[in-house]
């Protein structure tokens, strides 16, 4: 494939999933807020719940950010015609490894160390 063409592979697949995550990030913002602490209308276990429920849900954020920003950085390297080649030494990455998850930037052997 040539290097336009896996860009306009990835690029509306890159745009969707970038769109479901931040839906997805405004729709469970509630669940990140702080835990109340009112003894008087919540008991003990249910305040640990509830706790254990927004640490979850933080952390599942933190982790829904670290793909948003992979995802914007790997729609910054097709903007800058980038896509598709290893940050580290220049060469094609496999479309096979772009189909595994198109935001990676570098080869296979750039990545264990043995580039």
């Amino acid at each position: 494939m040539k290097p336009d063409e896996i860009q306009d592979h990835f690029k509306p697949l890159l745009h969707q999933e970038l769109i479901r995550l931040r839906a997805e990030s405004e729709e469970t913002a509630e669940s990140r807020r702080p835990v109340e602490l009112d003894q008087q209308s919540v008991g003990r276990l249910s305040r640990m719940d509830a706790m254990q429920n927004q640490a979850m849900a933080s952390a599942v954020e933190a982790r829904r950010g670290q793909r948003i920003r992979a995802i914007e950085a790997a729609l910054s390297r097709m903007a800058e015609g980038e896509f598709g080649y290893c940050e580290e030494c220049g060469e094609p990455i496999p479309f096979a490894r772009l189909e595994l998850d198109p935001t990676y930037g570098c080869c296979v052997a750039c990545r264990s160390g043995r580039g």
